[in-house]
């Protein structure tokens, strides 16, 4: 009976012990969030200066200079052009010790032909055919800064050790540049990476994303020139032989995996028609839901290539672009994270923004005219795995798109933070997922977002079990039987060179509308848009499924 009732006491003095210390964290996190909003002016600057600055993959210049001059001017240390990407950055503060060292990261490129005016609810481009932020790239940067600085004043002024990591993600796009940093040692001493993403909804998930990896893979085919009208039978057709690839791939489909995604382009198919083109090129993308399959899907492209090759009597080269894999995310950061996420909530949306994007959703003829998300997502589950039978065959979720954050994730802990800064119901990768970019949707988006970031932030740093029990997740769950192999060789380099001409093209015709934060509140008042901008009939439209869902 004694031994209970010591026991007892030693249980209650320990909780009496503890209450202390989380009432603390609860403060701090209080603190933290007021911190965010005193910083929101900031991130609706730096967000609206990226959507002006609409740069592709690997020609983030101006992303580049303004990013990294405003970190330095903030105390950061910044490492310029790393991992042989020249507009890649890593920027560094600490405290005390230094540790945990916890990076934030966000991709900055945006999507070819895809510039469209913020908070227009139609095709309205800023500059026709420029690239333009299709997708969002332009706001996680944002995000990451201002609750960053949050969490910066506090651990000075309550002397709480660690190291903060910021920088980008370079290329999204063509998945092009995180296995490179994994390879140059950026991430070897790193506790935990938080990534953010542009979503619809505020959340985060862990285990198997459910996506697709991928190899990206340009397959130059060589042949010899002549007249094509004079002395054809002289000439070698590289771009027959392209055209013979293809047509093989796509007999090909039929017999692949169900989970394969697969598609390319063709970058060079010859000068002018009188010429027997000589040189010739294709690019794809080979995906497919875990390493195996994908080095599989990679192995019979070259395959088919192989052929091309010979049935044209040609010679090919290929060369790797880029590489992600499947994503697989860390539970017990995730389950921290969307605690955070239950406390912080929604932003309130104002019935402009809902009018702008239900008369987006009607303009883009989205399945739901539903508007912007009310109600939190749950926690994201692992993927299911063998849930699906076909004649005999056990098959995964069934994929889809990729993001190379995955490198990041099969090397150190890591989660992606999903912040509601883009309308639901788009196609992605379009000019209409750049409509809310640069608009209040997207500037409470990121205030919620960086909320939730820096209160996991605090409780990563103050209760050191988080990031232990992260890294036994990470051992013995996520890499206990698949650890990651790059797949880029030792020899593959960043293709720095992707997307130069069409930033030469259009950088000159995009400076005059860089946005001026010194002259103009937000980007919508330096392009003189009313907000939010929508068709009669799209008013109209809206009034009634109004009118209806009242009935």
């Amino acid at each position: 009976m004694k031994n209970l009732l010591a026991c007892l006491l030693l249980l209650i003095g320990s909780v009496a012990a503890a209450q202390p210390e989380i009432n603390r964290l609860e403060k701090l996190k209080t603190e933290a969030a007021a911190e965010v909003e005193k910083n929101a002016v900031l991130g609706q600057q730096i967000n609206d200066m990226l959507f002006s600055f609409s740069e592709l993959g690997f020609q983030e210049w101006e992303t580049f200079n303004y990013l990294t001059n405003l970190l330095e001017k903030q105390g950061f240390k910044v490492e310029r052009g790393v991992a042989g990407v020249p507009t890649a950055w890593i920027a560094r503060w600490s405290y005390g010790s230094g540790k945990p060292v916890i990076a934030l990261g966000s991709d900055v490129d945006c999507i070819p032909k895809a510039s469209q005016k913020p908070g227009v609810a139609y095709h309205d481009p800023i500059v026709e055919g420029a690239p333009g932020h299709g997708e969002g790239h332009n706001s996680g940067q944002a995000l990451n800064i201002i609750s960053a600085l949050a969490l910066k004043k506090i651990m000075e002024r309550e002397k709480i050790s660690g190291t903060l990591m910021l920088w980008p993600g370079i290329a999204e796009e063509l998945v092009g540049t995180k296995a490179f940093y994994i390879r140059a040692g950026y991430f070897k001493d790193v506790d935990a990476c938080i990534f953010t993403h542009v979503a619809n909804n505020l959340g985060v998930g862990y285990g198997d994303a459910g996506y697709n990896g991928l190899v990206s893979v340009r397959f130059n085919f060589e042949g010899s020139a002549a007249h094509a009208a004079g002395a054809p039978w002289r000439g070698r057709s590289a771009l027959d032989a392209v055209e013979l690839m293809n047509i093989g791939w796509n007999f090909r489909r039929e017999h692949l995996e169900l989970t394969q995604r697969s598609h390319y382009v063709i970058p060079d198919g010859g000068d002018q028609p009188n010429v027997v083109p000589s040189k010739a090129a294709v690019w794809y993308y080979f995906r497919e839901r875990t390493y195996p399959d994908i080095k599989k899907l990679f192995d019979t492209g070259l395959k088919i290539a192989e052929g091309a090759a010979l049935m044209t009597d040609t010679k090919f080269t290929y060369e790797i672009l880029g590489s992600a894999w499947p994503g697989h995310f860390n539970k017990p950061i995730a389950e921290a994270m969307y605690a955070n996420i239950q406390k912080v909530g929604l932003p309130t949306w104002s019935a402009d923004d809902q009018l702008l994007a239900k008369a987006t959703q009607i303009e883009m003829k989205a399945s739901k005219i539903e508007g912007l998300a009310s109600k939190l997502d749950t926690i994201g589950l692992p993927a299911p795995t063998g849930s699906v039978n076909v004649m005999g065959r056990q098959l995964m979720s069934m994929g889809g798109g990729s993001d190379d954050i995955a490198d990041i994730s099969w090397s150190l802990p890591t989660v992606v933070l999903r912040y509601p800064s883009n309308i639901p119901g788009l196609p992605g990768h379009h000019w209409s997922n750049a409509i809310s970019m640069a608009t209040p949707i997207a500037h409470k988006g990121i205030v919620y977002g960086a909320k939730a970031e820096v209160m996991t932030l605090l409780d990563m740093m103050l209760k050191p079990e988080i990031i232990a029990n992260a890294w036994t997740y990470y051992r013995e769950e996520q890499t206990k039987d698949q650890k990651y192999i790059p797949l880029i060789g030792e020899k593959d380099n960043p293709a720095i060179y992707l997307n130069k001409k069409i930033s030469d093209e259009f950088t000159p015709k995009l400076k005059p509308f860089y946005y001026n934060p010194a002259k103009y509140k937000t980007y919508l008042d330096q392009l003189g848009i009313v907000y939010p901008t929508v068709k009669p009939e799209q008013r109209e439209a809206i009034q009634k499924l109004d009118e209806k869902s009242k009935k």
